[in-house]
């Protein structure tokens, strides 16, 4: 299903009384995403590895925006017991969330583990996330319209799922980790959703990916001669609705969606609803990845 015309952020309806969490949003879509929720009234917590550069991107949008209201707080999602301390943070501070966006990421990075001894891209990308949300899940259980939207990417199609070397120790490929680390965060998405529809929850999981887009993630992970690479096409080749899909689910899902859809911006400007390819719609794998590392309760 495609969203008719140009969707833009001037469509998001009014986000005030409403608490959104956005990892990675001190640069790039992060950013971008906590400032239009809170031009429409949403208070944003910016959850950032780096605490002055969440503390600066919380200052600017507030600057240019001043009736806003926007936060800063440290999360390392390569680290679980960052990731513990955040959440109590926020519980402590809030009695619930609407809208948690897991957008924070690496992108092929060379071999290194989480402090926790995951290989980075599956620790961070993935099992960060993972966690996170499982510890935030009873500040959004119950409200009106709540979400859980997780980043992948298009690279999720050269993603397998490698449960003989998740870790990466016997075979390492920056970019194959990457793409396991987005396959892995559809089925994330997807299976939450199954559960919470399971459980009867109105909390929806769904999964978006931005297109191409001109961020510091192409700066930040890959070999120096990539990044020069991408910087130049950085130049020619942004998506101008970067943001779009994580912002359509601010709305309402149309009725006639799928359950956990993934949304898909075209480099022509459109977003479609992307039909689950067969490896994401493999519940004995997901399941079996989830039996691996946890198990949500949806009720």
């Amino acid at each position: 299903m495609a969203v008719t015309g140009k969707w833009t952020a001037e469509e998001i309806p009014d986000q005030h009384t409403r608490i959104a969490i956005v990892t990675g949003a001190n640069s790039g879509l992060g950013r971008i995403v906590a400032r239009e929720l809170a031009r429409h009234g949403a208070k944003v917590i910016i959850a950032s590895r780096d605490r002055a550069k969440g503390a600066e991107a919380a200052k600017a949008i507030e600057t240019a925006l001043p009736s806003s209201t926007v936060e800063a707080a440290q999360l390392d999602l390569a680290d679980l017991s960052s990731i513990r301390a955040f959440a109590d943070g926020i519980r402590g501070g809030n009695d619930y969330i609407d809208l948690l966006i897991n957008n924070a990421g690496i992108m092929a990075a060379p071999y290194r583990r989480t402090v926790d001894g995951f290989e980075l891209h599956f620790g961070t990308n993935h099992l960060g996330h993972f966690a996170l949300t499982a510890l935030l899940l009873p500040l959004l259980y119950e409200r009106p319209d709540a979400r859980v939207v997780t980043e992948s990417s298009n690279n999720h199609k050269a993603g397998h799922i490698r449960f003989d070397d998740l870790q990466g120790e016997h075979r390492y490929s920056r970019w194959g980790a990457y793409a396991q680390s987005k396959l892995a965060n559809l089925l994330f998405a997807f299976e939450l959703d199954r559960r919470l529809k399971a459980g009867g929850w109105r909390l929806i999981s769904v999964a978006a990916h931005p297109g191409y887009s001109a961020t510091n993630l192409q700066l930040s992970g890959p070999p120096l001669q990539e990044r020069l690479v991408m910087r130049l096409t950085n130049r020619h080749l942004p998506n101008r609705l970067r943001w779009a899909p994580y912002l359509f689910y601010m709305r309402p899902p149309p009725p006639t969606c799928e359950a956990a859809p993934m949304w898909d911006p075209t480099v022509w400007g459109r977003c479609e609803d992307t039909p689950p390819s067969s490896r994401r719609q493999d519940r004995p794998m997901t399941r079996k990845r989830h039996g691996a590392f946890g198990t949500f309760r949806s009720g």
